[in-house]
């Protein structure tokens, strides 16, 4: 789902501005708490970092658009930012977010990408394939190069401001930025409530920054879940984050 003019110009603004600032800031340990990227600049653990992300992450009217895909529960597994550099030439591989592919309970994850910057055909624009959220496959299982272009592919192409909601086993990446400027994007990325968060977010957000969250904000980062902490905390140590 494709939701332009989503964000307010005062709120895009004050999004940009938080995020260029957190770039500079970060410099190259910018997205240590997830990873790095070549050709991109990230971000990650947005939530422990602002108040204009804990509004992002609990929108409401965003929040019944991933419930439609998830169901009734289901927690945020991280919010991170990504920039395609300019002039990188170099695009994502098509992917399945965790790798996950749906089961017997149906869809488990959700992404929403909000675009700081206009999504077009020449700056890096997302790119997926329409209905290969049903093949229950992974791109690299059936693909000899899941960089290549798809044949099945579209762009994603809309104005700065907007909001693409989106099933996340559907077959994705982000395309080369062929100008000579960023092209910026936040990802809230939500899980059903039984998968392990991408970042844990009850490790990562300090607990000062936690004792300011509201009840709402509080349960969909499913910080009071004994269920998440036991699970995520398990992928956590068995993936060597935790040492």
């Amino acid at each position: 789902m494709v939701l332009q003019d989503f964000i307010a110009p005062e709120r895009l603004n004050q999004l940009t501005i938080r995020t260029e600032e957190l770039f500079d800031a970060e410099g190259d340990n910018a997205g240590s708490e997830f990873r790095y990227e070549p050709n991109s600049r990230r971000l990650a653990n947005l939530v422990a970092k602002g108040a204009v992300y804990e509004e992002l992450v609990s929108d409401e009217e965003i929040l019944e658009y991933v419930g439609s895909v998830l169901g009734p529960r289901f927690k945020l597994s991280s919010l991170n930012a990504r920039s395609a550099n300019p002039n990188s030439w170099s695009r994502q591989p098509l992917h399945v977010d965790m790798g996950l592919l749906p089961d017997q309970q149906g869809y488990s994850v959700c992404n929403t990408v909000w675009m700081l910057d206009e999504f077009t055909t020449e700056n890096g624009a997302l790119r997926v394939v329409p209905g290969s959220h049903r093949w229950a496959k992974r791109p690299q299982e059936v693909l000899q190069d899941p960089e290549a272009r798809h044949a099945g592919e579209i762009l994603v192409t809309a104005p700065a401001g907007t909001v693409v909601v989106m099933n996340a086993h559907l077959w994705h990446g982000g395309t080369e930025n062929r100008t000579a400027v960023p092209r910026r994007a936040l990802h809230a990325f939500y899980s059903r409530w039984d998968i392990p968060q991408q970042q844990y977010q009850k490790r990562l957000i300090p607990a000062e920054v936690q004792a300011r969250f509201t009840p709402q904000l509080r349960a969909i980062l499913a910080l009071d879940d004994p269920h998440n902490d036991e699970i995520s905390s398990a992928m956590t140590k068995a993936s060597g984050f935790l040492k």
